[in-house]
C-alpha cells in the first residue's frame, strides 16, 4: 500500500507550513497546565526539556561555520594575527542577537519570516523580498558546495577534480530527504555530529600550532584595529550574519509542538531556545576561534600571509607544521568537509522554507529539495569546470560572492526587525524600546560595515562608463526599496501608536 505521502499531488491546495503537525516534537507537558496548576507563572527549568528543545540552534549555528566564515577566520589570522579575537566574539554576540529575534518571531507567531514578509508586504515587495532571498542563498551555497570539493579533492589527493567534488555534494539533497524520513531529531543528530568533527579536528589543529595563551587572551580582552586590518574586520563582521539563516530559525523553531494559546507555554519556550542558542555560537565561536589562531601563529608576519585562500591553505599548513601522526593537510580537508557538506544541507533547508513561505506553494518535499539543490548546484557546476585550474581566480569569485551576500542583509533585517516590533503580530511578545534600539544599532553597524566593502570593492572593480552606469542605476533601486522597507517599519510603529491611542480614548 502506498504511504500517505506518495499519495499526495505534487502541487497541494493547503496553504503552507514549516512544520506539518505530525513532524513536530511533542514536549513533555507543553500541551498542559498539570505542572503549574493552571497558574501563569513560568514552570522550573527543567534539564529534560532544555534537551528536547536542543537542535535548532545548533542548525542555525552551521551558518557561522561554513566555508565562507571558515575562509574569513583563516585570512583574518594570516592577515592581522591576533588582534582581531575580540571583534570576532562581539560579531558572534551581534549574530546571536538577531537569531534571537528571529526565533522570537518564530516562536511567538508561530509562522516563518517568509510566511510574514508575504502577508504583511505587498505583492510587488514579497516577489522581490523572496528574489532577493533567493539569490543570498545560491551565493551562500555555491561557497559551501566549492569548500566541500575542494576537501574531495584534497582526500582524494587530487584524483577527484573541483567538478567531480561538486557532483558528489549535490547528492546531499538525497541525504538529507533520506534522514528527513526519520524525522527531525534524527537530522539535528547528524548535524551535532557534523559539528562535534569540526571541533575535534579544528582542535586537533590548535594543539598543533600551540598558540600563545598570553597573546590569544590579550587578542580578545583588547580591542586592536589599524588601517591595515580594516578589510579583514568588516570580513570577520559581514561573513557572521547570512541572511538565509534570519529566514531558517525563525522556521527551524517551529520544529517543537507548544501551544501558541497559551502565554506561559511560549514564554518556556523562548527560555530554552535562547539557552540552547546561545550555547551552540559559543561553541561555534570556539571552532571559529581555532582557525583563527592557527593561522595567526603560522603565517602573521610571513610573506605567504597575503596569499593564503581556502584553496591552498590545506597546503600551507602541512609545509608548516608537516605530517606528524596524522598529516594536518587531511585533518583541515576533513573539518572542511563537515562544515561544506553541513551548511549545504542546511542551505537546501532554508531553500525549502523562503520558497514555500513567499509563494505559499505546498510542494512535496523531494520535488522543494530538488528545485532548491538545482538552483544553486548548476551555477556552482559551471563555476567548477571554469575556475578548477586557477586558485586566483577562485579567490575573485569568493569576493563577489560575498559582495553578494553583503548585499542582501538588508533585505532580511529590516523585515525582522519590522515584524518583531509590530504589536499586532508579535502580542506582548513584541520587543522592548531598548531592545528595539540596541537592535537597530546593530542593524544600522552591520548595514553599514557591509555597505563599506561594497564601496571599497566597486571602487577598485567598477570601471568603464557603461558598467559604471549599471552600477549607479542598481545602486539608487537597492537605496530607494531599502528606504521603501524602512518607512513601511516606521509606519507600522506609528499605526500602533495611533491603535493605542484610540483605544485609550
Amino acid at each position: 500500500m502506498p504511504s500517505e505521502e506518495n499519495q499526495l499531488p505534487l502541487l497541494q491546495d493547503q496553504e503552507e507550513t514549516a512544520y506539518d503537525p505530525d513532524e513536530k516534537v511533542l514536549i513533555i507537558g507543553i500541551d498542559s497546565d498539570t505542572e503549574t496548576g493552571g497558574s501563569t507563572v513560568v514552570p522550573p527549568f527543567s534539564w529534560k526539556k532544555l534537551w528536547l528543545f536542543t537542535g535548532p540552534g545548533f542548525l542555525m549555528s552551521i551558518a557561522f561555520l561554513d566555508p565562507g566564515n571558515l575562509e574569513g577566520d583563516l585570512q583574518a589570522g594570516a592577515i592581522a594575527g591576533y588582534s582581531l579575537l575580540w571583534l570576532l566574539l562581539w560579531a558572534t554576540a551581534m549574530g546571536l542577537l538577531v537569531q534571537l529575534l528571529s526565533a522570537r518571531l518564530g516562536v511567538a507567531t508561530g509562522r516563518h519570516l517568509a510566511e510574514l514578509c508575504r502577508e504583511e508586504y505587498p505583492s510587488w515587495a514579497g516577489m522581490v523580498l523572496w528574489i532577493m532571498a533567493e539569490l543570498a542563498l545560491i551565493g551562500a551555497d555555491i561557497q559551501e558546495v566549492i569548500g566541500s570539493a575542494i576537501a574531495i579533492k584534497i582526500l582524494s589527493n587530487g584524483v577527484l577534480p573541483l567538478w567531480a567534488g561538486v557532483t558528489i555534494t549535490a547528492c546531499d539533497c538525497f541525504i538529507f530527504l533520506f534522514l528527513e524520513n526519520y524525522g527531525v531529531r534524527k537530522l539535528e543528530a547528524v548535524f551535532a555530529v557534523l559539528i562535534g568533527i569540526m571541533a575535534v579536528t579544528f582542535a586537533w589543529m590548535f594543539g598543533d600550532a600551540k598558540p600563545g595563551a598570553s597573546e590569544l587572551f590579550l587578542g580578545i580582552l583588547i580591542p586592536k584595529l589599524s588601517s591595515k586590518t580594516i578589510q579583514q574586520a568588516v570580513g570577520v563582521v559581514g561573513c557572521i550574519i547570512m541572511p538565509h539563516n534570519v529566514f531558517l530559525h525563525s522556521a527551524l523553531v517551529q520544529s517543537r509542538e507548544i501551544d501558541h494559546n497559551k502565554k506561559v507555554r511560549v514564554q518556556e519556550a523562548l527560555r530554552y531556545y535562547s539557552i540552547e542558542s546561545t550555547a551552540a555560537l559559543v561553541i561555534s565561536f570556539i571552532i571559529n576561534l581555532f582557525v583563527t589562531t592557527v593561522f595567526a601563529k603560522g603565517f602573521y608576519g610571513t610573506e605567504l600571509a597575503n596569499s593564503i585562500g581556502l584553496v591552498n591553505a590545506g597546503q600551507y599548513l602541512q609545509d608548516k607544521y608537516g605530517g606528524g601522526f596524522f598529516p594536518i593537510l587531511y585533518i583541515w580537508a576533513i573539518g572542511l568537509l563537515a562544515a561544506g557538506q553541513s551548511s549545504t544541507i542546511t542551505g537546501t533547508y532554508a531553500g525549502q522554507f523562503i520558497m514555500g513561505g513567499f509563494l505559499n506553494l505546498r510542494l512535496k518535499k523531494w520535488l522543494r529539495a530538488l528545485i532548491t539543490r538545482s538552483c544553486a548546484i548548476i551555477p556552482t557546476m559551471i563555476v567548477a569546470l571554469v575556475f578548477d585550474t586557477s586558485e586566483d581566480s577562485l579567490d575573485v569569485l569568493n569576493e563577489w560572492l560575498n559582495v553578494l551576500q553583503s548585499v542582501q542583509i538588508p533585505f532580511a533585517l529590516i523585515p525582522l526587525l519590522c515584524l518583531v516590533s509590530k504589536e499586532q503580530i508579535m502580542g506582548t511578545f513584541k520587543i522592548g524600546p531598548t531592545l528595539k534600539m540596541v537592535s537597530w544599532l546593530v542593524a544600522a553597524l552591520v548595514m553599514v560595515i557591509n555597505g563599506y566593502l561594497l564601496v571599497d570593492f566597486f571602487s577598485s572593480e567598477v570601471t568603464g562608463v557603461a558598467f559604471t552606469t549599471v552600477v549607479g542605476a542598481f545602486t539608487g533601486a537597492y537605496a530607494a526599496f531599502i528606504i521603501y522597507l524602512i518607512s513601511r517599519g516606521v509606519n507600522f510603529s506609528s499605526w500602533c501608536c495611533q491603535t493605542k491611542q484610540i483605544e485609550v480614548q
